[in-house]
């Protein structure tokens, strides 16, 4: 009982969070429209998360909270998440909202093929199958051969890879500390290694952007620290279909903000990932089974 009530909540977290991280990607795209380098906007997200984030996790985990027990995995959890904010704020120079995040959305079927090998979760042939049909649903919205590839296809390609790495570290290393504490952690790892790189492009922001760069932190800070929350409480390939949600506000804002609507063609690409989503979500609640 106690489990159940465990994965429910952290399916309502997951879907919390997904209807919180489009806004981090409005901010970062009228960022960029500005003219602001990525990298800086990447510098932003993680500077703001640190301090957003410190003062609960001192409170929380005391001076020792500070610095993680294991800095090797949280840096390289951290690598992965600055990749995937790097490559997803890239491709939106290139690519409207929601055609970012249709192309994003391979990070949960990747999520489901390498869960066997990080995390030692059982992945039978029927959902193998689903990873393979999701394959073609991603190669729907891309279309490679039918249009020219935008550099944007690829970038989002790249950042939903990334974040999957980020998130099977993520469910590898939940339980170990507090969300919150985690939070900061990957933040202030973060906020030093692109500190460092982010000298060269700095440009000195207006008042008006200092107030995006905040908006920029709360949102990526919350809506993280609702994933970690989730993976502490379920299973990754079970969360990991539910990112899909994120397409509804996504097209909302995208909308909304830019005035920007996805194509017939990437609607269907996204059902087609949508729906091998939720089959693969079916058949883990299908566990107690020996095997598929």
């Amino acid at each position: 009982m106690e489990q159940g009530r465990g994965t429910l909540a952290g399916i309502g977290l997951m879907l919390a969070a997904m209807a919180v991280l489009p806004f981090l990607d409005v901010v970062a795209k009228t960022l960029g429209q500005q003219g602001m380098p990525i990298l800086q906007i990447v510098w932003a997200r993680m500077a703001m998360g640190t301090l957003m984030t410190a003062p609960f996790a001192a409170r929380i985990g005391g001076m020792r909270g500070l610095w993680p027990s294991r800095p090797g995995m949280h840096a390289l959890r951290t690598a992965f998440l600055i990749g995937a904010t790097f490559c997803f704020f890239f491709a939106l120079k290139f690519l409207p909202i929601a055609d970012a995040l249709a192309i994003f959305f391979v990070q949960p079927l990747v999520v489901t093929a390498l869960s066997p090998l990080v995390l030692g979760e059982r992945v039978g042939p029927r959902r193998w199958a689903a990873v393979a049909v999701g394959f073609i649903g991603t190669l729907v919205i891309i279309r490679p051969g039918f249009q020219a590839v935008n550099p944007g296809m690829l970038l989002a390609l790249a950042a939903g890879t990334s974040l999957a790495l980020y998130m099977l570290i993520t469910r590898r290393m939940a339980g170990r500390d507090h969300a919150m504490v985690t939070t900061f952690q990957t933040s202030l790892i973060g906020a030093i290694a692109v500190s460092l790189a982010v000298i060269p492009v700095w440009q000195a922001p207006t008042p008006a952007q200092w107030t995006l760069f905040l908006a920029l932190g709360f949102v990526a800070t919350f809506g993280h620290y609702l994933i970690v929350m989730a993976y502490d409480r379920a299973e990754a390939s079970l969360l990991a279909p539910l990112a899909y949600t994120e397409m509804i506000m996504a097209v909302a804002v995208g909308w909304w903000f830019f005035g920007d609507f996805p194509d017939l063609w990437t609607f269907v690409g996204v059902g087609i990932l949508m729906a091998c989503a939720l089959y693969i979500s079916a058949r883990e609640r299908a566990v107690t089974k020996p095997a598929e």
